[in-house]
């Protein structure tokens, strides 16, 4: 372990670009323990965008080639579009460079598969950007679950609804395109559902054994603007708008997944509900900081506010009661990633949890395909 800072190299610096340059920022003051990083390269193609983008992410040196940046840093974050995802993240670790891409891992099965295979021939963490796994309620509730707390699971429900493209007049966008994409409402927001059941469940259900999909696409075609506003062309539609599945475990319980982009007056509604032989609880992104739990014998559900200090992370933070939000799960991936990093350690979700969720991602739209239930 060196004790230079680590040199970060980034692929994207939009959504997720922000997100995590602020996470690597806010590290050293609320998490000294974490290893000492340097906002070193940026990648991205629009080099007048790139160039003020470096600047205010705090980034010293900027690329348009992903492959000269790989070769300049110690970290590499692959945060782009999914369709290049696979690429660079495999050329990272095949030169020994620890990888965090974001989800999903792939657009493709088989692309998944390789940066699996990838990440398992390398000797560094290779990580899959689920960051909905570092919100303190979500670890409280899985350590409930692990405890016994509900008693045998039964059903998990999942959903993840927004209302984005309600708006048939809403211009097209990479995310509308499978070549770019490589599915819709389905890989976008319910990978997200899809892990996060996978983790909180842990070992309680065993694995899918199948799965039964519907996915649907109301709007076909959409605008493509021009700088002015006005519209150039129209461009179809090629993913999905909204999906729902229902899935089998291998011990019996069962799963109800759904997402959609078309949920008139819904923003970023992720909610995810676990029912057991003696509890349930249920928690919701809009109240990151609550969980509902109802234990055996209660007549109702009870909120905790998991805030405490004895709660995951929350002693890097504020006194109890004083809220964190969206943003902090970014800067707690980071710090348990790049310590895994600097440490030599294993980082969870790794590649090859992504490409579980990936093979039921695959299963979900082959089901839908075949009109008939698929077996993993």
């Amino acid at each position: 372990m060196t004790d230079e800072p680590l040199k970060i190299g980034v692929l994207g610096y939009r959504f997720m670009g922000n997100a995590h340059a602020n996470a690597m920022a806010r590290l050293p003051m609320f998490f000294p323990d974490a290893p000492d990083v340097e906002r070193h390269t940026l990648v991205g193609r629009d080099e007048e965008a790139l160039a003020e983008a470096a600047e205010r992410f705090g980034f010293s040196h900027t690329e348009t080639d992903w492959a000269d940046a790989i070769e300049a840093v110690d970290v590499f974050y692959n945060l782009g579009p999914n369709h290049v995802h696979v690429d660079p993240s495999v050329a990272a670790l095949e030169a020994g460079v620890p990888v965090l891409c974001e989800k999903p891992l792939a657009p493709t099965l088989e692309g998944a598969e390789r940066m699996r295979d990838a990440a398992a021939a390398a000797d560094v963490p290779a990580g899959c950007a689920f960051n909905y796994r570092f919100v303190p309620a979500i670890q409280h509730a899985r350590n409930l679950i692990a405890d016994g707390e509900l008693g045998e699971i039964r059903h998990v429900r999942g959903r993840y609804l927004q209302d984005w493209l309600v708006d048939p007049d809403a211009p097209w966008a990479w995310r509308m395109d499978a070549d770019l994409a490589g599915s819709g409402a389905l890989g976008d927001l319910g990978a997200h559902s899809i892990d996060l059941a996978g983790f909180l469940l842990g070992d309680a259900v065993g694995g899918i054994d199948s799965v039964s999909g519907h996915l649907e696409t109301f709007v076909e075609e959409r605008p493509v603007l021009d700088d002015d506003g006005d519209v150039e062309e129209y461009r179809d539609v090629t993913v999905d708008d909204a999906f729902s599945a229902q899935v089998a475990y291998e011990s019996g319980a069962m799963g109800t997944f759904e997402a959609s982009r078309f949920a008139t007056g819904h923003k970023n509604d992720h909610t995810v509900e676990v029912h057991g032989s003696k509890g349930s609880l249920r928690f919701s992104l809009e109240r990151l900081n609550e969980l509902e739990v109802l234990r055996e014998g209660d007549r109702g559900y009870e909120t905790v506010l998991v805030t405490d200090e004895s709660d995951p992370y929350v002693d890097h933070w504020w006194p109890p009661g004083h809220v964190l939000g969206w943003e902090h799960t970014f800067v707690h991936e980071n710090y348990e990633f790049l310590s895994a990093v600097a440490e030599g350690g294993e980082f969870s979700p790794s590649f090859a949890e992504g490409y579980e969720v990936q093979r039921t991602l695959d299963a979900i739209e082959r089901s839908d395909e075949r009109g008939e239930r698929v077996n993993l």
